[in-house]
């Protein structure tokens, strides 16, 4: 409980200064907490009915599939996340350059786990499989559906598709642990919620961030990658140097 306590005044000291802010679009929106909160709520209320708790779409098909080691979707829960590069390097248009974008999927990170390790150590429910107590909420969930929001954020003007995209991966990842009995379907459900909020509250934080370290200078705007080549000539040697700017 101390644990827990701590990381949320953590969070609070950070993020609380920013509700005063005035970043345009990133200012604190109360409406943006419905669905996140919802998910949350319902995974935790989910968990006291056992029809709710239960449910696993026919994936168990009463059999516990215990795995050991490296599974699929251990990598596809960072799958949306990493397809943030990928378009990138592909040439769409992202909300935000390269590296506000790295320090938004940070920041985004942080908080996920931040609260998903919180919520796990509190409410310390048995996994399906009895292997520990760290089944509320899902980790891969809150991460998978954490990378699936920055995407949809980031591409919804230049790709929508691509939001779309990411949330079927999050869908993947949270079906996957409930057919290796990681999970109850609520755990799965608290997760998704976890982990959009984390990406939402990092859009909150960091330009307030930025502000502190950087004077209020508004987050940088996605400028792609550019190449600039300048010759040079020093006298004896000819050549060109090149830069990548992002």
């Amino acid at each position: 409980m101390r644990r827990f306590i701590l990381l949320l005044a953590a969070f609070l000291v950070i993020a609380a200064p920013l509700y005063s802010q005035k970043h345009g679009k990133y200012v604190f929106d109360a409406k943006s907490l419905i669905l996140p909160v919802a998910l949350i709520g319902a995974g935790a209320i989910g968990g006291q009915i056992d029809a709710v708790k239960e449910l696993d779409f026919g994936l168990r098909g009463g059999v516990h599939h215990f795995h050991h080691g490296f599974v699929l979707e251990d990598a596809v829960q960072y799958g949306p996340l990493a397809a943030f590069y990928g378009l990138k390097m592909c040439g769409l248009k992202s909300a935000h350059s390269v590296l506000d974008g790295t320090a938004l999927a940070l920041t985004s990170y942080c908080i996920t786990a931040a609260a998903t390790l919180a919520l796990k150590e509190v409410v310390d429910e048995w996994r399906p499989n009895g292997v520990d107590t760290d089944a509320f909420p899902s980790g891969h969930a809150a991460i998978s559906f954490m990378g699936a929001e920055l995407l949809r954020l980031e591409y919804r003007d230049s790709a929508p598709w691509a939001g779309y995209a990411g949330y079927a991966a999050a869908l993947y990842t949270s079906l996957a642990r409930i057919k290796h009995t990681e999970h109850w379907f609520h755990d799965l459900v608290a997760g998704a919620g976890v982990g959009i909020l984390g990406t939402r509250a990092a859009y909150w934080v960091c330009p307030h961030i930025h502000n502190c370290l950087f004077g209020k200078k508004a987050v940088k705007q996605d400028n792609g990658f550019t190449f600039v080549g300048m010759p040079f000539y020093n006298g004896s040697v000819k050549g060109v140097s090149l830069a990548m700017v992002f």
